[in-house]
């Protein structure tokens, strides 16, 4: 009986599980969703009280992956966080893993995504809001 009630719940959830829809992440869609993490991660990592002492003369990481200046942004943060000298920080796992992050997207913009991103904007003041 117990074998009869799986069988039945198999068979009522397997349409549900073949209807969902399944899209493919796009190359667009995945830079779109890294920006967005990372600029939430930034400000997070400004106000953890862990990171905040290092990360206080940082600028503000907003990516607005439509503007053109978003490339030159990235890789001045980048060499920023990679020249962090205070010890305390710039081995705080998190801050590395950002700028690891960071890096990956920052190739993956201008390598593997290259044909598909169009830059709309080329406003550099657009990105440095807080």
């Amino acid at each position: 009986m117990a074998s009869f009630y799986h069988l039945l719940l198999v068979t009522s959830l397997l349409p549900l599980v073949l209807s969902y829809p399944f899209i493919p992440q796009t190359c667009y869609t995945k830079v779109l969703n890294m920006a967005r993490e990372l600029t939430q991660w930034a400000s997070y990592l400004k106000r953890d009280p862990e990171t905040s002492y290092c990360m206080a003369h940082m600028p503000e990481l907003y990516l607005d992956v439509h503007n053109a200046c978003v490339m030159y942004k990235m890789r001045t943060y980048i060499s920023l966080v990679e020249g962090m000298r205070q010890r305390r920080c710039s081995y705080t796992r998190d801050v590395r893993k950002m700028g690891v992050t960071l890096r990956q997207l920052f190739i993956i913009m201008s390598e593997k995504c290259h044909g598909d991103l169009v830059f709309t904007i080329y406003d550099c003041e657009a990105l440095e809001r807080p």
